[in-house]
């Protein structure tokens, strides 16, 4: 499936555009600092770890956050900036998706909902970050990452062997 272009603007206000990463692998990961699900990612060094992996292997790793502005969990810019630097997380950019527009075009269903996309703008991979639906960071160690594997398996020139898995975590916030 062809990945519905975009432009949505970073935590210091830049516009971000799918279509300028054209010829490189993206991963999108909904976020959302409130969900126990991303917190489980993040406090396991587990998310910061895949951002750090595959962005020194030149893979564009966007982070987004579409919380809708009008939602309690909304984070501002600024708040998402903070958070990220606390968590030490390495994405190429966090986009701040306020209206949900950009998680609509992709029905980004849970956070987090991760997307592999190929340098043709293809979607290779869609769905959850692995297959250890918990909130325990313990499960990281043992759990089969499917966006590592979807990863590792695309940049061989493989076709990607799971290429859906059904999104788990918290619900987005429309």
């Amino acid at each position: 499936t062809p990945a519905p272009d975009f432009t949505v603007a970073d935590t210091s206000g830049k516009p971000v555009k799918l279509s300028d990463y054209r010829g490189k692998f993206v991963v999108l990961e909904w976020t959302n600092p409130e969900c126990p699900f991303v917190r489980k990612h993040y406090n396991s060094q587990n998310m910061q770890g895949l951002q750090k992996e595959w962005g020194a292997k030149d893979v564009v790793w966007l982070t987004i956050n579409s919380t809708n502005a009008s939602h309690s969990e909304y984070k501002t810019p600024d708040e998402m900036a903070k958070w990220m630097t606390v968590q030490q997380a390495a994405p190429k950019a966090t986009l701040i998706d306020g209206t949900s527009a950009m998680a609509r075009a992709y029905a980004a269903k849970n956070t987090p909902h991760m997307f592999v996309i190929d340098p043709s703008g293809k979607i290779i991979y869609d769905g959850a970050i692995d297959d250890k639906r918990s909130t325990n960071p313990a499960d990281v160690k043992i759990a089969n990452n499917y966006v590592r594997a979807a990863l590792t398996e695309a940049t061989a020139g493989k076709p990607v062997s799971v290429a859906s898995t059904t999104p788990y975590g918290c619900t987005m916030k429309y």
